[in-house]
């Protein structure tokens, strides 16, 4: 029922060269009226009779594809591209075979659709990553979805959450007239109440705002008092007349209602609806300022597209459509817009995703590209509407993934999106190029990546834990910084690295001591750290050959802490080998606890550390 609020009254009936003919006149005019359960029965006769071609096995699948009715679809997309059929008619059978998980068979498709339609934006995305299922498939979850009992076996979507109360569209109702395209009853709103055990109550019609034809989805404004919804043009009187099938056409349009205590009234209609295009799935930002919604108005780039209207009182500016970023030749419909203002969901079956409709996000603020959700919030099914409301942080989202348009929770997984942030600590400049690793509470490297032209490197880390980033880059010494525990949903990490001003003197190069683990000798990352200022020195003056002594306490045996001291030195000079100083450049040695710089006995912990170091000895 949702392919209603897309393509409702913009049914994109792709022409074929075989065209209706008379045996194809009751079918078809079963299909102009938008009874696709009855036009399907009739071009299945004609099927069943020997009277089927190219347009019939076309039209079927065309049927079908408005149903969403996956397998059927694709059965007869397979029949009709036996004969010559148009670009879309390929990009059709492409998306019911995503569907159905058959991906290999879809990109088949999709290669024959971009090779017809060439500059078509979805044609475009394909020969550019063709191989994209995997990418999508291999994103981090982020939120946990299951099935909400407000759902009944009927379409139920657009579900949006204020204060306590959940609204949602739904053909429920049994009462109501049966509407032709899937035989269920007209779309009613309804509501529900979120109870102190976190639990919904029984969902109740909205009496107030429904006619007798389709209504709903709604936005209501921060305040409460404001709704916007959609429903048929009937309510005010517009339609087209469509004599040859005996037929009225409406639109879907855009109404604003006002709160009157505990109802809602003042209805009014938008001053752009029409009857010759139709407005739907309005959402409102929080700042009352901008109303979103989907249309097929003059100047969409495809069949529906997402546009926005400025709101100022009671006025309104010129429709604004939101450009190729988000829209296609395809159809995007329920936009979401969060709390941010920037944020945008929406609803595309001209991206690549993994089927049907997908869910995808993009923020208007930055002029990036939208991003597919991933799963589970997306399947190979019709994922569509999400919205999220911040206080309760929870989101819903509908789809027909169990067979049935039903509304789906969306609780975030609890994550922080850490930034991190690396720049000069003396100019302030960005640093690119930088290496940055985190690390989790028992310093084990998680992963490591590269700062971008902006100096940035983006984590994802799980909330409450405490982490710690390392962050390095030629010229400058490395550091650690530490990152607190933190339930998110962001943080920053300001990386300033101080460049590299080593003490050289005539006989040494004088570095901070470089600690090892007790009782090891592998080169730690702080030890590392301390060595890049070594190599940066010898990388500038490459006439310098470096002698390593390493050194013990007294603590231990002599013996032991000669060959200790010996390892520390040998891992020492295979460190600095292999940032690419050559071999004959640098040798070292242990020389246990024979030469303390400090005699003691029995020493203090600031003796001892004294004695435990590292010297770098310029041999020419």
């Amino acid at each position: 029922m949702k392919n209603l609020y897309i393509v409702l009254s913009f049914v994109a009936i792709s022409s074929s060269i075989i065209a209706q003919n008379k045996d194809t006149k009751a079918a078809d005019k079963l299909y102009n009226r938008y009874e696709y359960v009855s036009a399907a029965k009739e071009y299945q006769k004609l099927v069943d009779n020997g009277k089927a071609d190219g347009y019939v096995y076309k039209q079927l699948a065309d049927t079908y594809y408005n149903m969403f009715n996956t397998a059927e679809a694709s059965t007869w997309y397979a029949k009709a591209t036996e004969t010559t059929q148009d670009a879309e008619t390929y990009f059709r059978y492409a998306q019911m075979l995503k569907a159905s998980g058959k991906y290999e068979e879809a990109n088949k498709q999709m290669s024959k659709f971009a090779a017809m339609a060439p500059n078509d934006l979805r044609a475009k995305s394909f020969k550019e990553n063709p191989n994209y299922v995997p990418k999508i498939l291999s994103k981090e979850a982020r939120y946990t979805v299951n099935s909400l009992p407000v759902s009944s076996d009927k379409s139920d979507f657009g579900a949006v959450m204020y204060d306590n109360i959940l609204y949602f569209t739904s053909a429920r109702n049994a009462a109501r007239k049966d509407y032709g395209w899937n035989k269920e009853p007209f779309l009613d709103i309804y509501k529900a109440t979120l109870g102190d055990s976190g639990t919904f109550s029984d969902a109740t019609t909205v009496s107030e705002l429904n006619s007798k034809y389709h209504d709903g989805p709604v936005t209501i404004s921060t305040d409460g008092n404001t709704m916007y919804f959609s429903s048929d043009s009937f309510r005010e009187g517009l339609f087209q007349k469509d004599k040859v099938n005996k037929l009225k056409l409406g639109k879907n349009n855009l109404y604003k209602a006002t709160k009157n205590g505990e109802t809602w009234s003042n209805i009014t209609p938008l001053p752009f609806n029409s009857k010759e295009f139709s407005l739907s799935n309005p959402s409102l930002s929080r700042d009352g300022k901008t109303l979103y919604f989907s249309s097929n108005m003059p100047g969409s780039l495809g069949g529906v597209d997402i546009w926005k209207v400025a709101i100022n009182g009671d006025s309104y500016g010129t429709p604004e459509n939101l450009g190729n970023k988000v829209n296609t030749e395809g159809n995007e419909s329920f936009p979401f817009i969060a709390d941010d203002n920037s944020t945008l969901y929406f609803a595309s079956s001209g991206k690549q995703g993994l089927g049907g409709y997908d869910i995808y996000q993009i923020d208007l603020s930055k002029g990036t590209d939208a991003s597919n959700m991933g799963k589970p919030i997306n399947t190979e099914k019709d994922d569509f509407s999400f919205t999220f409301n911040k206080a309760k942080n929870m989101g819903f989202l509908s789809s027909n993934r169990n067979g049935n348009d039903d509304i789906f929770s969306a609780l975030p997984i609890c994550a922080v999106d850490l930034l991190v942030h690396v720049t000069n600590a003396k100019t302030g400049e960005i640093l690119s190029n930088a290496k940055v690793s985190i690390l989790d509470e028992k310093k084990n490297i998680i992963t490591t990546e590269t700062s971008d032209t902006k100096g940035d490197v983006n984590f994802r880390v799980e909330c409450d834990k405490p982490y710690t980033i390392q962050a390095s880059k030629d010229g400058f010494e490395g550091n650690a910084f530490a990152v607190a525990k933190s339930k998110g949903p962001t943080a920053t990490i300001d990386a300033a690295l101080q460049p590299i001003d080593v003490i050289v003197t005539e006989t040494e190069i004088v570095l901070k001591p470089i600690y090892f683990e007790f009782d090891k000798s592998n080169i730690t990352q702080e030890g590392a750290f301390e060595l890049d200022k070594l190599v940066q020195v010898m990388r500038n003056n490459d006439k310098l050959v470096i002698f390593a002594k390493s050194h013990t306490d007294s603590r231990g045996s002599d013996d032991y802490n000669l060959s200790l001291s010996d390892r520390r030195a040998k891992s020492t000079v295979q460190y600095i080998i292999s940032k690419g100083i050559p071999a004959e450049r640098i040798s070292g040695k242990g020389f246990g606890e024979t030469e303390p710089k400090v005699q003691c006995g029995p020493c203090t912990e600031e003796q001892y550390s004294l004695n435990r170091r590292s010297e770098f000895l310029i041999v020419k």
